[in-house]
C-alpha cells in the first residue's frame, strides 16, 4: 500500500508517554489488558473477528500506528501510520477449557513483550469456554493508551450499548496510510514546541508544586515499612478475580461519605493485612498508590497518558469499617483542585533514573509504596461485540519492581470486579488473599436487608 501525499499532523509522545517508555525496563513489561468474555461466543471465529476489527480500527487510529524515532535534534519520537499493517499479524486463538485457564492466558499475554516494530498491541480470541463462551483478550501498551484510554479503545471496537447497535462512524479508509513528516517538519515542530513551553513555564511550575502536594511531599516523606510483599519481583504473573455488585458498594460508599474506590482501599488492606498477619508481620499503615487521571473522560482518537499518582497511607485498623472510615477522612484531605498534577515532578524523576541506568535498581528497592491499586469506571449498560452480549471484564495491569501484588478494578454493567495481579513466587497464598479481599467486600458492602452499621461486633 502506497501512502498519501499529504503527511499526518505530528503526533509526538507527551510528557508522560515518553516516561513510561523510558521507564519499561523492568522483569514485566508495561501493558494493559482486557479480556471481554462473550456469551454464546462459541459462534465466532478468528477470522470473522479479523473482519469485525477490520472494519473498527480506523475508529482508533493509533492502533494502526508504530513508534519511529526522530533524527538528533528533532524532539519526543512520534506516531507514523504502519504502512505494512494488518490484523493478521495482532490476532491470534486457541481452545481455553476453563475461566482459571482463561486467567492464566491473560497472564502470560500481558506479561510478553511486544513487537516494537509494530503498533503496540495483540489480540488473542479464546475459544470453548464452559457454557458456549468465547474471550476477546486485548493487550496494549501503556505508552499507547492510559486506563481511560483503554475503555476508549474497548467502547470503539465493540457494537454499542444495544445488540442492534450499529458501529461507529469510520474515517475514510482511504486516509490511510498517511505519510510520516520530514525532518523539516519534525524541526519547525519542534521549535514550535520549545516556544509554547517557553510560554507556559510559570503554570507548569506552579502546577508542579501542585504536584509535589498531591505526592505528600509537602513534609518530610516516611519511607513504607518492609513487608515479605515488597522484594524484586521476577517475570511471571498469576491473575484472581474477586467481584461483588457495584450497587452495593456504592451505597456503602454513601453511608460512608465516601466513595467507591474508598470501599475497595479499605478492602485490599484489609486482605493484605491478614496475608500479612499469618505471616507474622504486623504493619501498622500500607501505602497504596492510587492512579489520578487528569481527564473524566477517555477518546479512542486521543490516546496517550494524563495520569499523575496519590499515595495512601491506610492504617491497618482490625475492623473495616472502622478502616474505611480511616479511608475516607485520608483521601477527602488528599484531593487536590488540580488533578494528576504529580504527573509531572514524577516524569522528570524517573526519565532522570533512567538516563542514568539505575531506574530498575531504584523500582527493585522503593519505599515509597507498598501496593498498587487502580480503578476505573467502565460503561454501566451491556456492551456487544459482533452481536454477541460481553458478559463479563475482566481487567489486568503488570507492574515491575519490588511491588509483588497489585489490584486492577473496574466497574462493568453493575458488578465491580478486583483482579488481583500477583508475582506467584512471592504470593503463593493467592487464593487466601483474594478469599479475605472478597470477604472484606462483602462484609463493607453487603446486599439489601444484610446491613448493620457495627457488623464486626456481630
Amino acid at each position: 500500500m502506497v501512502a498519501s501525499a499529504s503527511p499526518r499532523p505530528v503526533e509526538r509522545l507527551s510528557a508522560n508517554d515518553l516516561t513510561v517508555l523510558a521507564t519499561d525496563r523492568g522483569s514485566v513489561p508495561m501493558n494493559i489488558a482486557a479480556a471481554l468474555v462473550l456469551d454464546q461466543g462459541d459462534d465466532l471465529s478468528q477470522a470473522e473477528l479479523g473482519r469485525l476489527l477490520e472494519l473498527r480500527l480506523p475508529a482508533v487510529p493509533r492502533l494502526r500506528q508504530r513508534l519511529a524515532a526522530t533524527p538528533v535534534g528533532c524532539g519526543r519520537p512520534v506516531w507514523v501510520d504502519d504502512a505494512s499493517f494488518s490484523v493478521e499479524r495482532h490476532l491470534s486463538g486457541g481452545t481455553v477449557s476453563t475461566d482459571t485457564e482463561l486467567l492464566g492466558v491473560v497472564a502470560d499475554l500481558v506479561t510478553t513483550r511486544l513487537d516494537p516494530r509494530l503498533p503496540l498491541w495483540r489480540a488473542f480470541l479464546a475459544r470453548d469456554l464452559p457454557g458456549h463462551r468465547s474471550a476477546l483478550v486485548l493487550v496494549l501498551h501503556h505508552v499507547l493508551a492510559d486506563g481511560l484510554g483503554g475503555l476508549a479503545v474497548l467502547a470503539a471496537l465493540a457494537d454499542g450499548a444495544a445488540e442492534t447497535a450499529r458501529p461507529l462512524p469510520l474515517p475514510d479508509p482511504g486516509a490511510f496510510p498517511r505519510a510520516a513528516p520530514d525532518v523539516r517538519d519534525l524541526a519547525l515542530d519542534t521549535v514550535r514546541a520549545h516556544l509554547v513551553e517557553l510560554r507556559g513555564l510559570p503554570a507548569a511550575l506552579a502546577r508542579g508544586v501542585r504536584g509535589l502536594q498531591e505526592l505528600g511531599l509537602g513534609h518530610r516523606p516516611r519511607l513504607a515499612v518492609r513487608t515479605s510483599l515488597n522484594q524484586p519481583s521476577g517475570g511471571r504473573r498469576r491473575l484472581s478475580v474477586a467481584a461483588v455488585p457495584l450497587a452495593d458498594v456504592a451505597a456503602a460508599a454513601h453511608r460512608a461519605g465516601g466513595t467507591v474506590n474508598d470501599v475497595v482501599l479499605t478492602a485490599v488492606v484489609g486482605a493484605l493485612r491478614d496475608t500479612l498477619a499469618a505471616r507474622g508481620e504486623h504493619p501498622e499503615q500500607m501505602v497504596v498508590s492510587v492512579p489520578v487521571a487528569a481527564r473524566t473522560r477517555g477518546d479512542a482518537a486521543r490516546l496517550g497518558n494524563e495520569v499523575g499518582v496519590r499515595p495512601v497511607a491506610v492504617p491497618t485498623l482490625p475492623h473495616h469499617h472502622e478502616r474505611l472510615a480511616a479511608v475516607v477522612r485520608l483521601t477527602r484531605a488528599a484531593r487536590t483542585t488540580t488533578r494528576a498534577a504529580s504527573a509531572a515532578p514524577l516524569g522528570l524523576a524517573f526519565r532522570a533514573l533512567a538516563r542514568a541506568k539505575v531506574f530498575q535498581v531504584f523500582i527493585e528497592r522503593q519505599r515509597l509504596v507498598h501496593t498498587f491499586e487502580t480503578n476505573l469506571r467502565g460503561p454501566s449498560d451491556p456492551l456487544f461485540l459482533g452481536g454477541h452480549r460481553i458478559t463479563q471484564i475482566i481487567p489486568a495491569a503488570v507492574s515491575p519492581g519490588n511491588v509483588g501484588v497489585s489490584f486492577t478494578v473496574l466497574s462493568y454493567a453493575g458488578e465491580l470486579a478486583v483482579t488481583v495481579v500477583a508475582d506467584p513466587e512471592i504470593l503463593p497464598e493467592q487464593d487466601r488473599l483474594t478469599d479475605s479481599l472478597a470477604s472484606a467486600l462483602d462484609t463493607l458492602a453487603p446486599g439489601p436487608g444484610e446491613w448493620s452499621p457495627h457488623p464486626h461486633r456481630t
